[in-house]
Parts: structure tokens; sequence; C-alpha cells
């Protein structure tokens, strides 16, 4: 029997195009190309969100960006977060897009979520600390396991000049990851 497909939004912290993040989210759209089919995912760019201000809102309704980016992440059955780590924390464009989709109505909500990182020395592990905190309060539901957290300097090289993951064994992790998020999401739906 097949499995359901679900649709994942991808929403990258990072907004330099040759950043490592946007790598790790441009190798989980190929593996779900090449091998994870029971996986469509849409990176959901976050660049274009003002910052957040409720003067911003109307009668129920958000400026343009944010309404597109709500739907989207509303849309979605589930979410990957590629979170770098900025000063121990989730970095700043992200976190405006948490809080931009979780005005009422909360698009966020009892929606599962994976989070991928990759930095120095703890590959962004505090930054994924941080977003689940503030996932318990968005109601999303983040994989446990596998962690995906990744020493991008360590050798061999991991990433090419562009940024694109070219470590094989790192694509093997991040399909680990891809797996668990399928199957998760299928659970919280009930299938």
């Amino acid at each position: 029997m097949a499995k359901p497909i679900i649709k994942v939004a991808a929403v990258c912290g990072s907004l330099r195009e040759g950043s490592f993040h946007r790598g790790l989210v441009r190798a989980a759209i190929q593996l779900c190309q090449e091998s994870v089919r029971e996986i469509q995912i849409e990176q959901v760019e976050i660049n274009q969100l003002p910052l957040l201000n409720t003067d911003l809102e109307g009668q129920g309704t958000f400026p343009p960006a944010v309404e597109a980016f709500r739907q989207k992440i509303k849309e979605a059955d589930s979410i990957l977060f590629a979170s770098p780590e900025y000063n121990f924390s989730i970095a700043a464009p992200m976190k405006n897009a948490i809080d931009w989709a979780s005005r009422p109505p909360n698009a966020w909500a009892n929606k599962a979520a994976a989070i991928v990182s990759t930095g120095g020395n703890g590959g962004g592990e505090r930054a994924q600390y941080h977003l689940r905190q503030v996932g318990v309060f968005i109601d999303l539901h983040f994989i446990n396991t596998p962690l995906f957290s990744l020493n991008a300097f360590e050798q061999p090289a991991k990433f090419d000049k562009d940024g694109n993951l070219i470590s094989a064994e790192t694509k093997e992790r991040l399909k680990g990851v891809l797996l668990a998020l399928h199957e998760f999401t299928l659970r919280i739906q009930g299938k």
C-alpha cells in the first residue's frame, strides 16, 4: 500500500542565497524528488516579511506578504525548519516569521515539524532548543529523533563553495529526518 503524500513547508532562517541552511533545504527537496517520494517540500521565503508590527494588521487581515506566508503555512501538513544559530538562539528573520504566522488564528497549530541546523561546534543545537521552546507555545509538535545538527567546518567538506550539500553521509542523515517527519505527521493527523 502506498504511503500518503504530505506537503512540507520549508522555512529557512538564513536569508543569504549561498547559506548552508539553504543548501540543506535544497538537498531535502532533491532527496524527496529522488527517493522520499511521499513528501513534497516547498521552500517558503521569509525575506519579504516586514518586521512584526501589529499596527500593520487590519480587521482580520495582514500585509499581503504576511498573508501569503501564512497561507503557505496553513496549507502545509508539516514544517521543516532550517535554523541557523545566532548568539545562542534563533535567527531574527526566522523568529519574525514564526511570530507573524502565530498571530490569531495561529497558522502553526497542531502541525508536525522537524529542525535541521548546521554551523560550528554544536551545529546549531542551542537554536534548536530555543525553537522547540517556542514551538510549545505555538502548538508545533517536533520530532524528537533523529536530531540533525552538523558541524559544517569539520573535514571532509560537507558543502561546496555555493552552499550545496555534497556529503553523501549527511544526505543519508537528512533523509532519516524526512522519513521521521513523514511518519510523525501521519501520526498527528491520525492516519
